[in-house]
């Protein structure tokens, strides 16, 4: 029996309203790693997006680094790449980074070239498939002289190609484990992820032999299993990254495998991070309920009209707010007016009143800057 703990979507270097997230980053990876050492793991994965930018700070690198090699202490550690990473610098500190039992694949590889790693002390053989863009798979060329529909079937089938190549050597003597960073038609996408990088690169389930103990994914950041004779599952963001993901309960995976048999998966719960809460309603509705949402990062939809300080009062009243949105007024359909025939601070009146705002004082100050610009 092999035990792995699989993880993914770290996105270190996420800041939420300008807001530094770092220090929930150390605590959270510190609390995975525990779990990795509390469960006795053989193994670590970790599916892509390690990072949230591919030009990463160097905090972010360092908090990065530091907390892959001490998941290193507890168990050997595994690492793809995924959209947000650059997949040359994973590759560039792949030698340092194997001196301390992390291997990093950045871009994807041949079998024989790091693109199936076998650890043979735990009879374990795991196929490395880093994210692989439509561009990057499908030529240019395509892309630009066929429909859409066409060439993301081109990209599905020229990746089932690269699985069968990379899980071709698997045996039913091994337990045979799958990592990737990709989407798989039928996911529940959460939040965290731009719309074209979910739909544009999706491949069915089946794609992944039968055979396989395990499918490890990363991408989307709702921990959930994918309906597949093996065990697929995405374990999910460690933390709730944007308010897209306010419902998700975060966690991390610990599988039990061994060769032949079915993989029993256990859903492991994580309480570090700052959870994130939405507020809708009037000012005076969203004031009263501030109380549900102390110690929260905070979006509030405010219905409301615009107007001088609105957003600094709410800010003022409840400290987690890191964006205010007003949701009260719609702008009516734009009409054909010659604006250039309108006196500036006219023109300015109707721009406010177009959008349902109602505050002498933005056009006593829209006058007062046009006089000095103008003087």
């Amino acid at each position: 029996m092999v035990r792995i703990l699989h993880t993914s979507d770290w996105h270190i270097g996420r800041r939420i309203g300008g807001r530094d997230r770092s220090d929930e980053h150390r605590t959270v990876l510190a609390e995975i790693t525990g779990i990795a050492d509390a469960n006795s793991v053989d193994l670590i994965l970790v599916a892509g997006d390690v990072f949230d930018s591919s030009a990463p700070s160097p905090q972010a690198e360092e908090i990065a680094w530091s907390a892959l090699l001490a998941m290193a202490e507890v168990a050997p550690v595994l690492v793809v790449g995924g959209n947000h990473d650059n997949e040359r610098r994973l590759d560039a500190v792949a030698p340092l980074l194997a001196m301390g039992r992390i291997t990093t694949v950045g871009a994807p590889r041949a079998p024989g070239d790091g693109g199936l790693v076998h650890i043979e002390d735990l009879g374990t053989k795991v196929a490395m498939l880093p994210f692989v863009s439509q561009r990057g798979i499908v030529k240019a060329a395509q892309i630009m002289s066929e429909d859409p529909d066409r060439h993301a079937g081109d990209y599905a089938q020229r990746l089932r190609a690269v699985i069968e190549a990379l899980t071709r050597e698997m045996t039913d003597e091994t337990v045979n484990v799958l990592m990737s960073h990709l989407t798989v038609y039928g996911a529940l996408a959460g939040g965290g992820e731009r719309t074209a990088h979910i739909f544009g690169y999706a491949i069915p389930a089946s794609l992944f032999p039968g055979g396989l103990s395990y499918v490890a994914l990363g991408h989307l950041h709702r921990q959930q299993k994918m309906p597949h004779a093996a065990s697929v599952w995405y374990s999910g963001s460690p933390l709730q990254l944007d308010f897209g993901e306010v419902a998700d309960r975060k966690g991390v995976l610990v599988v039990e495998a061994a060769p032949g048999l079915p993989s029993s998966v256990t859903s492991v719960p994580l309480s570090s991070g700052t959870r994130l809460a939405t507020l809708r309603g009037t000012l005076a509705e969203v004031l009263e309920r501030a109380d549900e949402v102390e110690g929260a990062f905070v979006k509030v939809e405010l219905e409301e009209k615009a107007r001088v300080g609105l957003a600094d009062e709410v800010r003022a009243a409840i400290p987690g707010v890191v964006d205010v949105v007003l949701q009260g007024h719609q702008p009516p359909e734009k009409t054909l007016v010659q604006r250039q025939s309108l006196d500036p601070i006219e023109a300015f009146g109707r721009y406010l009143s177009d959008r349902g705002t109602e505050d002498p004082r933005l056009e006593t100050l829209f006058a007062e800057l046009l006089e000095e610009a103008t003087t």
